[in-house]
């Protein structure tokens, strides 16, 4: 079943990319890619954007960082990056496939445990009362990353092993702890914020973990792309920020 379901989400990433290298570049548009925890945020801030700049359209791109900076490489469309982590962003500047002038920091996220179980779950430590876990794959998803170094820090990686269930990205992450198939996620507190049956159930120490960075940059195609440069220098603007702050992004 997990061939067949690891089958299943690679033929829907390499589709996928078919379709993001198929569509040709418009006068105007912006190609956008950008890490799935910022997706709702991403969403406003593009609309509020394009009130105020009738000429730009924007093909929108979200999911894990590491997918992302994989699509980009092999040549999908984008203009702006946006990672969960800084260790993409410094990926793709290695391979001279950002403007290394533009990358700076765009928003900071926390760790939280949230989940719709009635156990009494308020640390690392009771973590190993429960059946199963939810956190992003720790090979491409930030988040997932992140999560792993928590549990490692707290010297629960033994513990946890067989209790440990991975998802394609954040956002598939929490829907497993909305749906009841994990007894709660490890994800961002943005994400948790949204969450339908899923609640808070501790805040992971930031001590654990690096702080969540989110870095920004224009790639070295949207640096030639006059309207993407406008929305790079936009996205330090109130209005943007206002935006990231409603969703519980913090920018400092």
């Amino acid at each position: 079943m997990k061939t067949m379901k690891h089958f299943l989400r690679s033929i829907a990433a390499v589709l996928t990319l078919l379709v993001l290298t198929s569509v040709p570049a418009l006068a105007g548009q912006v190609s956008i890619s950008v890490a799935a925890s910022l997706k709702d945020a991403l969403n406003e801030i593009v609309g509020v954007y394009a009130k105020s700049h009738p000429g730009a359209t924007f093909q929108k791109n979200y999911a894990a960082s590491g997918a992302l900076a994989g699509q980009i490489e092999q040549g999908a469309p984008a203009d702006l990056f946006i990672s969960a982590n800084v260790k993409w962003m410094n990926y793709l500047k290695e391979k001279n496939l950002v403007d290394a002038p533009s990358i700076r920091t765009f928003a900071f996220n926390d760790l939280v445990f949230a989940g719709a179980t009635s156990q009494k779950i308020k640390s690392m430590n009771d973590l190993t009362r429960l059946g199963k876990i939810g956190i992003g794959s720790p090979k491409s998803v930030p988040a997932g990353e992140y999560a792993m170094q928590a549990i490692v820090k707290s010297g629960l990686e033994q513990a946890l092993a067989g209790k440990l269930i991975m998802a394609k990205d954040v956002r598939e992450s929490l829907m497993y702890a909305e749906l009841g198939e994990v007894d709660g996620s490890v994800v961002y507190r943005t994400d948790a914020l949204m969450a339908k049956k899923a609640r808070i159930l501790f805040t992971v120490p930031a001590t654990l973990y690096p702080e969540v960075v989110y870095p920004v940059a224009l790639t070295v195609a949207g640096a030639k792309n006059a309207d993407a440069k406008s929305f790079h220098a936009w996205l330090k603007g109130k209005e943007a920020t206002a935006i990231l702050k409603k969703y519980g992004f913090t920018v400092k």
